[in-house]
């Protein structure tokens, strides 16, 4: 049976009918009215609605940047979007012929790669998504980790450096601030400023007034030594955080999405190089892999999609009742 799944971000709503091998049988996109609830939940009504017609739907998982409880069904706090405590699958439910659930956006695009991308020929498995901030996924033993109160797998706010920069989470060195696009493009201007290498980046700014991640990427592309080295420092941050969770989780497989994981290895050489330097016990036990993600813009609705169906088999099920 198919399902659907819709991702909803601050500036666009996703949609698509799926069907069990995690392939788009047809999809939508419309502009997200972020600032009005209401508008929000007629938009993926309507989206549903369009998508499920003349097919057979077992469910509807819907992905959404913030804190959601462990039912998958309100939404606690969403950065990007007026939604606060907001009981969005009952809301849903109420509207639609379909069971809903509520899913974190990094843990759909993480259960994706899981099952149909990059990890799916492994059992324990941790996703790091380097955008504009850092999301992150966790699937322990097959299981996707959501944690006791459903916001597990907030890998970006792991203290990576104590006492360090201020992060949006109103902590002192998160990883988000050392290992994100953001964080990418504060080093590459940090570059800039100091010269030497940092010249062609400096040049760059100059040129359009600011030091865009564009620009930072097509200089990486082209092998500029600032911006590989800006790279490089924000790959050491990331791999220093995977030796730590490695230490916790002990995962197979390690899989880097987002925007800047577009570098392939020029990004994971240097966060394989950090994971081997501050790996615990290194050399007594198995090391983890490093992938890049394979399902790029469709991972949110995939993984929303298919963790829809996983709700209604565990509906069905004897166990379960």
């Amino acid at each position: 049976m198919h399902a659907i799944g819709i991702d909803i971000g601050g500036t666009k709503i996703a949609g698509a009918l799926v069907d069990d091998d995690g392939t788009i049988i047809r999809a939508d996109r419309q502009p997200s009215p972020a600032t009005d609830p209401g508008q929000i939940e007629d938009v993926v009504v309507a989206m549903v609605t369009a998508l499920a017609e003349g097919e057979d739907v077992t469910g509807v998982g819907v992905a959404a940047a913030g804190f959601i409880d462990a039912a998958g069904s309100t939404v606690y706090y969403a950065p990007n979007i007026n939604w606060r405590n907001e009981p969005f699958k009952d809301k849903l439910e109420a509207r639609l012929p379909f069971p809903v659930v509520i899913e974190n956006d990094a843990n759909a695009a993480g259960w994706a790669e899981f099952r149909f991308g990059a990890g799916r020929d492994a059992t324990d498995m941790v996703m790091l998504t380097i955008g504009t901030g850092v999301g992150g996924a966790v699937v322990a033993d097959g299981t996707l980790l959501r944690g006791g109160f459903g916001s597990g797998g907030e890998l970006g706010h792991l203290r990576l450096v104590p006492g360090g920069l201020p992060c949006g989470c109103g902590a002192h060195g998160c990883l988000e601030q050392y290992g994100s696009g953001r964080a990418l493009l504060r080093i590459a201007g940090e570059l800039a400023d100091a010269g030497g290498i940092g010249l062609p980046l400096a040049a760059a700014r100059d040129a359009s007034g600011t030091l865009t991640g564009a620009e930072v990427g097509r200089l990486i592309m082209e092998g500029d030594q600032g911006a590989v080295s800006a790279l490089r420092q924000l790959g050491a941050a990331l791999g220093q955080a995977a030796a730590s969770l490695g230490a916790v989780l002990d995962p197979q497989l390690f899989v880097i999405g987002g925007g800047v994981a577009d570098a392939g290895d020029l990004l994971l050489d240097p966060i394989r190089q950090a994971y081997l330097e501050h790996l615990p016990a290194r050399g007594y036990h198995p090391e983890a892999r490093f992938a890049i993600a394979e399902l790029v813009n469709d991972a949110g609705v995939v993984g929303a999609a298919d963790l829809a169906r996983v709700h209604a088999a565990k509906r069905l099920s004897p166990a379960s009742h």
